[in-house]
């Protein structure tokens, strides 16, 4: 893929254009890179040609995340909840300069992104119309009160596919709000299921931390496919 780099906003974006016209856009949200990691290791895997665009320079706990969130620990930071500004510009700015940019017209738009940036992809899905398919990996769907929110409420336009890893240990941990992880993902993925949306699964060997990129690549994967 060749890249293209460009700033909106404080934010920089890294389009890598597909190698043929029409294809699949990705927005990968990253806390840290331009995504080449990501991008070889979707080499690594053969996956299908799209155009993947990675956001970074985020002010990850506030871009990512919903509503406020109190530190988690001693020595951590609070979440302050700037997701719907963030996704304002997302949709309003960063996308139409990414489409301009790439040959052709997108077959579909999807959404991914690890940790928070998971969670905010499935957040997105309920506030705008522009993800045919979302990707969580490892999302932090221990986020208070994020559960109960996707089990009240409708998606702004139902995603056709949804993928959702997780790290077999991540709920091994003394944190009573992270350890919520596994079942909270598990039961995101059973409502999505009894909607009717196609929900892929996976379980990964490790903790959070383990394999980003990798874990990563195979979720992008996994929407087009």
């Amino acid at each position: 893929m060749d890249r293209q780099t460009f700033t909106i906003d404080g934010k920089t974006a890294t389009l890598y254009p597909g190698g043929q016209k029409d294809r699949p856009l990705i927005v990968l949200n990253t806390f840290t890179g331009d995504g080449s990691s990501v991008v070889e290791a979707m080499k690594q895997i053969d996956t299908p040609d799209c155009s993947l665009l990675v956001v970074g320079e985020l002010n990850w706990d506030h871009d990512m995340t919903p509503w406020y969130c109190p530190p988690l620990s001693e020595n951590d930071t609070p979440c302050t909840g700037g997701a719907e500004e963030y996704l304002t510009l997302l949709t309003e700015q960063i996308l139409p300069e990414a489409r301009k940019r790439i040959a052709g017209t997108p077959s579909f738009t999807g959404i991914a992104g690890y940790s928070l940036g998971g969670l905010f992809a499935l957040y997105a899905a309920y506030h705008c119309d522009e993800f045919r398919r979302v990707a969580s990996m490892s999302g932090s769907l221990w986020f208070p009160d994020f559960r109960e929110y996707v089990l009240s409420h409708d998606f702004a336009n139902r995603p056709d596919r949804i993928y959702l890893s997780l790290g077999d240990k991540e709920a091994k941990t003394r944190n009573p709000v992270l350890k919520t992880v596994q079942d909270n993902t598990e039961a995101v993925a059973e409502h999505y299921e009894k909607m009717g949306i196609h929900v892929i699964r996976e379980r990964n060997p490790g903790n959070h931390f383990k394999d980003p990129a990798l874990r990563s690549a195979k979720g992008i994967r996994a929407l087009l496919d």
